[in-house]
């Protein structure tokens, strides 16, 4: 009998392998008669070559066991490859961080230079002015045309202004 054949009533249920797991029924039980009133498109169905080889439909069958030795290995190798480019981020994270605590330092030691310059200058400054006004009383110079300290204003100031 060819697969997918409608099965001859005639025929003992023994003749049939496996019909009566399909049908729900041990197979002893089916005898000819029952055969005869059996809703023969559903057996023509179940008895499809697909059932006998046991094949599931919609499931994709089993990979062959080097697929799965091929599929194994590319997973390590992109384990590998992977774990090598989390290593590499992780030192070059560690490296751009010890670069930037070290500009950090570098900048806040420029920060407490200039800010010294910044006083030395200032002291530098007030000396001046203390120097200008113990001259002025013994200057000749016309007191209209030079303007004293105090009056001065923040010589960056007046540039902004003028513009």
């Amino acid at each position: 009998m060819m697969p997918g054949q409608i099965p001859d009533p005639s025929m003992t249920a023994g003749s049939l392998p496996g019909l009566g797991p399909l049908t729900g029924l041990p197979s002893s039980a089916l005898t000819a008669e029952e055969l005869k009133y059996a809703d023969i498109r559903n057996i023509g169905a179940m008895i499809a070559p697909l059932h006998f080889l046991e094949v599931k439909l919609g499931k994709r069958p089993q990979p062959v066991k080097s697929e799965l030795d091929e599929e194994e290995e590319r997973r390590k190798r992109r384990r590998e490859k992977n774990k090598v480019a989390a290593a590499r981020c992780r030192n070059k994270k560690k490296e751009r961080t010890e670069f930037l605590q070290r500009e950090s330092e570098r900048l806040e030691l420029m920060n407490a230079e200039l800010k010294t310059q910044i006083e030395e200058l200032k002291q530098e400054r007030q000396q001046l002015i203390l120097m200008l006004n113990r001259h002025r009383p013994t200057c000749i110079v016309r007191t209209d045309s030079v303007k004293t300290p105090e009056s001065e204003g923040n010589p960056l100031l007046e540039q902004l202004e003028k513009k």
